[in-house]
């Protein structure tokens, strides 16, 4: 569509006809600009899909209470979040750029905005913390890492997220009522302020980024010479086939390891970058809408690069569809194979399968 045809798409309004000071409402009709808004509708809606049933998974099911998955069921609440309140919001603003409910609802949505993607970003950390120590130091992993300990964490680590939120909005004149002066009635927009941004790219974006580098790294590197120490003990047809065994696990850790990585990066440089370099950054400019949306995004690979290839969610989403959870005792049920335990070191060594 070249510029004539979209600018015969928009037709201007006004967002609230009876104010003199209303802002110009741009509605964007076309089939193009519908494509787009279903587009980005069904990716909300399987974002909420897929994170609801790893929060219904591991919630129900008392045999994934365990550290590890409390936080994937954080990054699921953070993901969920944006994909039932954050999302949709700003899908409205792009079909219709006005915004009718006030000041006060404009606060608290970007507030949710701010506070999950932070909670996301912090929990994929948490979880390459967590799959470090379990390969790092197996045996004492569960002395190390205690339900407990990861509960008082997260707890920590979401009021460190909404307290920084709502610091990072009232530096950016964005938090009281009092403090927000908008151009015209009927619009939500943040003007970020340069110190504020270059502080929010070290503390999320930097900081997350190069743990989850680093880590990543050492656990594939610890994985190759744990891989290595069994093929050493083994022998004859068994050291063979453990061979076979752990070229596999090194290939495919690598693979995920590569993936996580690279959807991670892909989602998150853009948006950081050009705040960065941005001379003047706002939440209604085209490359900050592009480049959040791509950021967005990262919350519906989430569930499907930490949840989904687990066995354990397969199974217990047959339980949910089939609606079989509201059996009686269905929350004790065995989701894992009967010879897990066999299969314990091999599960250190392939960290980020089951």
């Amino acid at each position: 569509m070249d510029i004539i045809e979209y600018q015969q798409n928009i037709t201007v309004q006004y967002c609230f006809p009876d104010i003199n000071s209303s802002c110009k409402k741009e509605v964007r009709s076309g089939p193009g600009n519908a494509l787009l808004f279903i587009f980005l509708s069904c990716i909300s809606v399987c974002t909420v899909l897929l994170n609801l049933l790893v929060i219904i998974s591991i919630s129900h099911f008392k045999q994934l209470h365990t550290p590890t998955n409390l936080l994937i069921l954080s990054l699921a609440a953070a993901d969920l979040l944006m994909g039932m309140f954050v999302m949709p919001v700003n899908i409205v603003q792009l079909r219709d750029s006005c915004w009718y409910l006030g000041n006060i609802a404009c606060t608290v949505i970007t507030v949710i905005t701010f506070v999950s993607m932070a909670a996301s970003l912090y929990s994929m950390v948490f979880i390459a913390v967590d799959r470090y120590i379990a390969v790092s130091d197996p045996l004492h992993y569960s002395t190390r890492v205690t339900l407990y300990k990861s509960v008082l964490l997260l707890i920590l680590a979401w009021s460190f997220c909404l307290l920084y939120s709502i610091i990072f909005l009232y530096f950016n004149d964005h938090l009281l009522e009092s403090q927000i002066s908008n151009s015209c009635y009927g619009e939500c927009v943040v003007a970020l302020k340069k110190p504020s941004i270059i502080v929010d790219v070290i503390l999320f974006f930097l900081a997350p980024c190069s743990t989850i580098l680093v880590l990543y790294s050492l656990i594939f590197i610890l994985a190759r010479q744990q891989a290595r120490a069994v093929r050493a003990v083994r022998n004859g047809t068994l050291k063979r086939h453990e061979g076979k065994f752990s070229n596999s696990t090194e290939t495919k850790a690598a693979k995920t390891l590569g993936v996580v990585i690279f959807v991670y990066l892909t989602c998150w440089i853009p948006l950081y970058l050009s705040s960065v370099l941005a001379e003047s950054v706002t939440s209604v400019s085209v490359l900050w809408i592009l480049f959040a949306w791509l950021a967005y995004l990262n919350s519906s690979f989430n569930p499907i690069m930490y949840a989904i290839f687990y066995p354990w969610f397969r199974t217990s989403v047959k339980f949910i569809v089939t609606c079989r959870i509201f059996e009686f005792s269905s929350s004790i049920c065995n989701l894992f194979p009967t010879n897990v335990y066999l299969f314990r070191f091999k599960l250190h060594l392939d960290v980020l399968y089951q």
